[in-house]
């Protein structure tokens, strides 16, 4: 008899799914993006949903179709060394060197930092993300019932809340998207710019953290034959997939509309706070901060779980998950308190690396089962890709530090040998080379 779970149950672990997602840089982006594409939001959006939802579920379906394990094992194909590498990188960007502290961090600036003065700007974070972190630490040391507090609790709130700012807006809009001009990119790249703000929710990353989660939790319920866990993954990121989707083209909308009534921002959050503000005064600025506190709690909760969770299975002599949960949540709250600007700007140069390796290592496990997770094409494919990704990297990098002598070649090169390295793809064709390669290799060796 084939297992199968219900569609309440689908639902639940799609909710799951979602509330794990979607956090912090999940409202921000989207928002942003929208104001600065203005009337070509619509193809910078498609763009975004690329990155921002295709590719994270992608990730968590290629776990079970692959059925790996978690993500070194889905690596591992190249090399153990290359899997406990990327493993670390990985959950180290998405845990907490850059997206934990960005939860307390957003949440900070656009829910609390309104309401206090610049002059009580330091200790008011400091406060804050101490109780922040605290109240992640108690729920993540209870991993065991993480799909209640997110799937059941935590998630249809956020979702309530958010959705009474999105109604309104659509209701009562505050200008026409098709009167602003786009700026920068958006106005000849709208739909490649999309793509690449999609990286800044940094999901591709964590929908292959994320895989662990759902997995087990869907053993949990009763699913322990890898085909039938493999199928209700798909199933359950297809809620996830339309709930995602939905929010973030709301939350583009509202961004490109924003400026029939609002003045430019340089940030997501200060839009949506203004935009709040707008519509709803003093209330909406309270609805604005449940809304991303709760938003980013729930993510907080999911990656310290995960990430834990990980690193006892790669160091399983080393800490305990107890202790692993503890360090992470205290190295988050340190972070933290940099503020949101040097943690944005200090993850941009890393997801540029990180993302082509990410995006490379998904298509790979989607084909495990015609390439039977063949070292020899992982290998000459990943290797093809790593080249390029620190191209990427670097030219990513600070203004300045760009400008030095030993760099300013090294991205004149790139950009004169590797096609579309100047709209941040220039993996794709060497990526494309590479698994040719191992292909002809493999036929050879057979």
């Amino acid at each position: 008899m084939e297992e199968k779970l219900t569609l309440k149950q689908n639902i639940l672990i799609g909710s799951l799914l979602f509330g794990l997602f979607f956090g912090a840089g999940n409202i921000i982006f989207p928002v942003q993006m929208g104001q600065a594409a203005g009337s070509n939001y619509i193809r910078a959006t498609i763009g975004f949903l690329i990155t921002g939802v295709g590719l994270p579920m992608l990730g968590v379906v290629a776990s079970g179709i692959s059925r790996s394990e978690n993500l070194y094992d889905m690596a591992k194909p190249v090399s153990s060394a290359y899997a406990v590498f990327f493993t670390c990188l990985l959950y180290l960007t998405i845990g907490p060197l850059f997206a934990i502290p960005r939860t307390a961090t957003v949440a900070f600036e656009v829910g609390i930092h309104p309401f206090i003065s610049t002059e009580y700007y330091s200790i008011g974070l400091f406060v804050f993300s101490l109780l922040f972190f605290i109240f992640t630490l108690y729920y993540s040391l209870r991993p065991g019932r993480i799909i209640d507090w997110i799937g059941r609790y935590l998630n249809p709130t956020f979702v309530i809340l958010l959705s009474i700012l999105l109604i309104v807006c659509f209701i009562k809009p505050m200008g026409n998207a098709s009167d602003f001009a786009p700026q920068g990119n958006y106005i000849s790249r709208s739909f490649t710019t999309g793509i690449l703000d999609g990286y800044n929710t940094m999901d591709a990353l964590a929908g292959l953290a994320f895989a662990i989660v759902i997995v087990s939790n869907i053993g949990k319920l009763g699913i322990s034959n890898p085909k039938s866990i493999a199928k209700e993954t798909m199933k359950s990121s297809v809620v996830a997939s339309i709930g995602m989707a939905v929010i973030y083209a709301s939350l583009a909308y509202l961004g490109s509309t924003s400026l029939g009534s609002l003045s430019p921002a340089s940030n997501g959050g200060l839009i949506l706070s203004m935009a709040s503000n707008y519509y709803f005064g003093l209330f909406g600025q309270i609805l604005l901060a449940a809304i991303v506190t709760v938003a980013c709690l729930k993510t907080a909760i999911g990656l310290i779980t995960s990430c834990s969770e990980m690193f006892v299975v790669l160091f399983p002599k080393s800490l305990s998950y107890r202790n692993y949960a503890i360090l992470f949540t205290i190295v988050s709250f340190v972070i933290a308190n940099f503020g949101l600007n040097k943690i944005i700007q200090l993850s941009i140069p890393v997801l540029m690396f990180s993302y082509p390796l990410a995006i490379v290592l998904i298509i790979l496990s989607l084909m495990a089962p015609i390439i039977k997770k063949n070292e020899i094409i992982y290998k000459w494919t990943i290797g093809f890709t790593i080249v390029p990704a620190m191209f990427d990297f670097i030219n990513a990098l600070p203004e300045p530090i760009k400008e030095y002598k030993a760099i300013k070649p090294i991205l004149t090169y790139a950009d004169a040998y590797l096609p579309l390295f100047d709209y941040g793809f220039g993996w794709t064709s060497l990526a494309a080379l590479g698994f040719i390669i191992g292909i002809l290799h493999y036929v050879y060796r057979k």
